[in-house]
């Protein structure tokens, strides 16, 4: 019985894919290296974000990896209220809050920002817990889910994962609960079909698959 969903939220919740694009280009023009393109993009995002910005042509020869993870947040944070949901996100929030299922945004995020864009965008209210990071390089996403279950004492069978990154499928192993990837994100969808996980290209289809996990069905 699936009682939890956890909830990604760059690429997930928020369609940030451009933006994020734009400012990674945006990186490279200043550094007089070649630009990406979106296909490029999404074979090459993922984490640790140091090992992503290398592969994208970011040197660090006259810039430390801290010192442009910073920069590219300060320019992140104001452009992403600017930006839209995934379509279908704020229904599908309030229906599985009035099943009573908990909705649980768990992000890689830093804390106060995701704060500010859950409550920009409207959909706090519909989460029973927000956990983001206390950083801005993106580390720690896993830990903090882990140490989540263990203070609330939450079983992984009941937990339910929507992301749209291998890196969500990873965290998702880590905390022992089943995953389903969002195809619409910051990874190509050959990427997420290696995980062999449930793929969905509509985020009110998370609907579905939980109705049928919890009427014993083998969705997984």
């Amino acid at each position: 019985m699936i009682k939890y969903l956890i909830w990604d939220f760059n690429g997930t919740i928020l369609d940030d894919l451009d933006l994020s694009i734009e400012l990674l280009n945006k990186i490279l023009k200043k550094q007089n290296k070649p630009t990406v393109n979106k296909k490029r993009y999404l074979d090459i995002f993922g984490f640790p974000l140091k090992e992503y910005y290398f592969k994208a042509g970011i040197s660090y020869e006259k810039a430390t990896f801290e010192t442009i993870a910073h920069n590219f947040i300060v320019e992140y944070q104001p452009q992403s209220l600017k930006l839209s949901l995934h379509k279908g996100v704020k229904t599908t929030l309030k229906k599985l809050k009035d099943r009573g299922i908990k909705n649980i945004c768990l992000s890689a995020s830093e804390e106060n920002n995701l704060l500010e864009q859950l409550t920009h965008y409207q959909i706090i209210d519909y989460f029973d817990e927000v956990i983001g990071t206390n950083n801005v390089y993106a580390v720690g996403k896993d830990q903090l889910g882990l140490e989540y279950f263990k203070e609330k004492k939450i079983n992984p069978l009941e937990v339910l994962y929507l992301g749209d990154t291998t890196y969500d499928y990873e965290v998702g192993l880590k905390l022992g609960v089943k995953v389903v990837l969002f195809s619409k994100g910051h990874h190509s969808k050959k990427r997420l079909m290696a995980t062999r996980v449930p793929l969905i290209d509509k985020i009110s289809d998370i609907i579905k698959i939980i109705e049928g996990e919890n009427k014993n069905e083998k969705v997984f």
